[in-house]
């Protein structure tokens, strides 16, 4: 097996012969049938059991400090569980789909329509560095079962897993099946111009204008899964210590650096202070500690350290109350890794850049509102975000948060868990992204749905009357069809 080309000294070249041969096999070899995609997915499982131990140190390697439990919770099992998915429902996704003729009378004489999904060919997979084997294996588990060959380009910033990563792939798949390069921008940059069959990146939005520019070169379709601020709304009607309990565990894990880690909260403005204190209690219970805490996760690099303490700063010089919770009184000053305490921004304003750009950090700013109708309004006066989340037990007001606002999904009554069901579609909109993938929706999105009308055998009236010297029977079609 030679899965993976370790270090590209020239990208643009290298990367271009693999993908060519990738393509050929796909010609040569035609659509893979169920036993192969099933034992091509069942290879990935059994990648992700083998290795556990290992993607857990890598990880933490490249974090700093990140658990092994929650490695194993978010990047090894939330990879095996959509692989398993995709395993065990592939051959039905695989059937045709039935569609009615039209017009209906073609039906009636025999004629038919369907839809067959065919492999693309070969999918490009860019992934991120703050889940980087589950935004590797998840998309993967799709573009699999639909059939296709791919090539994937891991984060530098987790040189590390993307090594182990590479190593992986290289035990246990043919470079014609998949393969894995790893590098910097200028690999990343040569990476996307390529002209795959379809591309999914996952990653900062900022990052996603200049894929999808690149990939329209070649008119290569995208799968955009960014991210943006995601608001979570309490309600009056909301069990607030319940509220916290969630919203603080979606906070900090992973330290926050999560696309759809709750950005900020919008509460009614007479209970703010009563979530805030419910929010402090909350993240006690989980970390009594933080500064040595393996629980606790770092900051993956000292560039987005600096970032997140500047939206505090920031922060702090407008006006805001800051209100760092440190059970332990710990100091940060100096450390060996790179943590920050999970902060709240009180009342921030729209002039703070924490309330300006995607946190991806232990921080949340909390407002306050005196209406439903002002907290849905200041949602939609912002980007349209990946996740959105509502508490509370009123559903005539539940129904009104989601009727007027939109976002790629929701959860109601608690944060981030929409993402983890394989039966719902996970993406974006607009800013936050485009396309969408997950069990189902994940394998069409990696397939080519393919119209075949099958005719009638026989030449019957009415293909006939279609064809000159027209006559009686399509003069009365077309009054039929103009009639309102």
């Amino acid at each position: 097996m030679n899965a993976v080309v370790q270090s590209v000294s020239d990208p643009s070249t290298t990367m271009q012969s693999v993908l060519e041969r990738q393509k050929a096999a796909n010609i040569r070899e035609g659509a893979p049938d169920a036993a192969l995609r099933i034992d091509r997915l069942n290879r990935c499982i059994r990648l992700l059991i083998d290795h556990s131990d290992a993607i857990a140190e890598a990880v933490n390697a490249d974090f700093g400090n990140r658990a092994k439990e929650t490695t194993g919770f978010t990047d090894v099992a939330a990879s095996i569980g959509p692989l398993k998915h995709a395993r065990d429902h592939l051959k039905t996704w695989m059937k045709p789909e039935k569609r009615t003729p039209t017009p209906a009378i073609l039906g009636l004489f025999g004629a038919k329509a369907e839809v067959r999904f065919q492999p693309k060919g070969v999918v490009g997979i860019i992934s991120p560095w703050n889940f980087p084997v589950n935004l590797t294996f998840s998309p993967l588990a799709g573009v699999l079962a639909a059939g296709n060959r791919a090539m994937i380009k891991p984060s530098e910033f987790t040189p590390a897993t993307s090594a182990l990563m590479a190593k992986m792939f290289a035990s246990a798949f043919d470079e014609d099946e998949i393969a894995v390069f790893t590098g910097g921008p200028e690999v990343g940059q040569a990476f996307a111009g390529l002209a795959f069959d379809h591309l999914i990146f996952t990653g900062a939005t900022s990052v996603g204008r200049h894929v999808m520019r690149a990939a329209a070169d070649n008119l290569v379709p995208v799968t955009l899964e960014l991210g943006g601020k995601s608001p979570v709304i309490l309600g009056e009607s909301a069990d607030l210590k319940v509220a916290a309990d969630r919203i603080m565990a979606g906070k900090t894990l992973n330290a926050g650096q999560i696309c759809l880690a709750p950005d900020y909260v919008l509460a009614p403005a007479p209970r703010m202070a009563e979530f805030v204190e419910a929010a402090k209690a909350s993240v006690e219970k989980m970390f009594p500690t933080l500064k040595d805490n393996p629980d606790y996760t770092a900051v993956i690099a000292d560039r987005h350290y600096d970032r997140i303490r500047g939206y505090i700063d920031d922060a702090r010089a407008k006006g805001a109350e800051i209100v760092e919770i440190n059970p332990a009184g710990e100091d940060f000053s100096q450390q060996e890794h790179r943590k920050i305490p999970p902060t709240l921004i009180l009342n921030p304003t729209d002039e703070m850049k924490v309330m300006q750009e995607e946190i991806f950090g232990p921080v949340l700013p909390i407002k306050g509102y005196d209406t439903m109708d002002e907290a849905v309004a200041y949602v939609n006066a912002h980007d349209r975000p990946l996740g959105l989340y509502y508490f509370g037990q009123d559903r005539a007001e539940e129904g009104r948060v989601l009727g007027a606002t939109t976002s790629g999904g929701v959860t109601v009554n608690d944060v981030v868990f929409h993402v983890a069901q394989e039966n719902l579609p996970f993406g974006g909109v607009g800013p936050s992204g485009s396309g969408s993938y997950h069990g189902l929706d994940g394998f069409r999105e990696f397939s080519h749905r393919r119209s075949v009308f099958t005719q009638l055998k026989k030449d019957i009236g009415p293909l006939q009357m279609l064809r000159p010297p027209y006559g009686d029977g399509i003069r009365k079609y077309l009054a039929a069809q103009l009639k309102g």
